[in-house]
């Protein structure tokens, strides 16, 4: 994002927070505060990407709507805070990139007053759920608000329903999945339609929906970049489940353990439940005990199986097949480039973020130097400003190759195409894309 438009929707999203909390009502003043100041705070780490690809997409048709652009872009980053917050209740997490989630200071606090640590932790569920309930409220209010004509609005705040309603779906669905057995049939098409329902909808395919809707764009536009979306969106989860599993929890923020400990149902263990060294991983899956040592055995059976490069050349497909159809379709070239800068950003993190397959079983858990850290989170800060733009265009950057060799364990076959949502029907444009798959 532009600095001017990233400073434009910071000051928006601070607009709509003094608002809300200085709101009247009959409410006591003390526990609205104190809700709201959570969630504010909440906000404040975000690295706005999802505003970025929005004003991008707008700009790049040739939008002439940039305030009230700004405007979606904020409540669409209140959007985002309030789906963090309610699914760190979903998945018991008391911390968030190393420290307490918006449910882990709630419970923090009454904890520290002689509440008991279940008692302390139903009370920070609860201002979880009731957070994230006022932010998805602020969100809505503030398209309802936006100054677009009154039919474009309409259409945003359909497109605002069908996505809350998607990721509602593709939360409970991603839930349900943890609970039966890891080798069911049709895992890897649940593992993706999860990813595409929890992850795409809200994150890709809303802002580049909006953003078009804001610049006029026609219907064939719209169903191109709900295409593009799902598979930017997929690929974007993959990348997330690797780092999960295999990056270094000082530069990503994320546990290195919690995955295996949850026995989380990603692709990557979907994958791994079709090889041989499956019978050796299944019962380091799920262990909440699971040691550093362990973890290290688990890691280099994902990688010794395959599951890791297969997990990684799916993600790279995804992602680059989302640019080479924004080209097919002949969008304009500067929504392709912006597009290109965010496949790019996302494989450049993962090749910044993951260790080398070689050193993966072994640097995740014992560490690398204080040094090889700060060097690494350097790098990782220079690609985030040198691509802070989406609508950037520099020099150096090499195409990605939209044809990756072939599956590398062709068994199972992620029939993509096939891909039913997991409890919904898809009835429109704005609904997840059914996207293809690597042969």
């Amino acid at each position: 994002m532009s600095t001017p438009d990233h400073r434009a929707v910071d000051r928006e999203i601070a607009r709509l927070l003094t608002g809300a909390v200085s709101a009247h009502g009959t409410a006591p003043s003390t526990g609205r505060r104190d809700l709201w100041s959570a969630f504010a705070q909440a906000t404040d780490d975000g690295k706005r990407f999802r505003p970025a690809l929005l004003t991008a997409t707008h700009r790049a048709l040739g939008g002439l709507r940039g305030e009230t652009a700004v405007q979606v872009a904020a409540a669409l980053e209140l959007l985002h805070t309030a789906f963090v917050v309610q699914d760190d209740v979903i998945d018991g997490d008391l911390m968030r990139r190393g420290v307490p989630s918006l449910p882990g200071r709630f419970a923090q606090d009454v904890q520290q007053h002689g509440t008991s640590a279940a008692e302390a932790r139903r009370y920070g569920d609860a201002a979880g759920i009731l957070a994230g309930d006022l932010g998805l409220l602020t969100a809505f209010r503030a398209i309802a608000r936006c100054d677009a004509p009154a039919p474009v609005v309409e259409r945003l705040l359909d497109l605002f329903e069908t996505t809350v309603h998607s990721s509602a779906i593709g939360e409970l669905a991603d839930v349900r999945l943890q609970l039966g057995p890891t080798e069911q049939p049709g895992a890897l098409r649940e593992a993706l339609a999860v990813a595409e329902f929890k992850t795409a909808v809200y994150s890709f395919q809303f802002p580049l929906h909006a953003g078009a809707l804001l610049a006029d764009a026609d219907s064939e536009t719209l169903g191109v970049l709900d295409e593009i979306g799902g598979l930017l969106g997929i690929g974007f989860q993959l990348v997330d489940d690797l780092l999960g599993m295999f990056g270094d929890e000082r530069l990503t923020g994320k546990s290195a353990l919690g995955d295996l400990r949850e026995g989380k149902r990603t692709a990557l263990i979907a994958h791994a439940t079709t090889t041989a060294q499956w019978p050796q991983l299944r019962p380091l899956l799920g262990e909440p005990d699971l040691d550093a040592a362990d973890a290290r055995r688990a890691r280099a059976l994902l990688t010794d199986s395959g599951s890791r490069a297969w997990t990684e050349e799916l993600a790279r497909w995804h992602l680059t097949s989302a640019v080479s159809s924004a080209s097919q379709h002949g969008l304009p070239s500067p929504l392709v480039h912006a597009l290109s800068t965010v496949t790019d950003e996302i494989l450049r993190t993962s090749d910044l973020l993951l260790p080398p397959e070689s050193t993966a079983t072994t640097d995740t858990d014992a560490g690398v130097t204080a040094e090889a850290t700060e060097k690494a989170t350097e790098k990782a800060s220079a690609a985030s400003r040198s691509t802070a733009d989406p609508t950037s265009n520099p020099a150096s950057r090499s195409k990605p190759d939209p044809n990756p060799s072939p599956n590398p364990n062709p068994n199972p076959n992620p029939n993509h195409d096939s891909m039913a949502a997991p409890s919904a029907e898809r009835t429109d444009a704005r609904t997840p894309a059914t996207t293809g798959r690597p042969s």
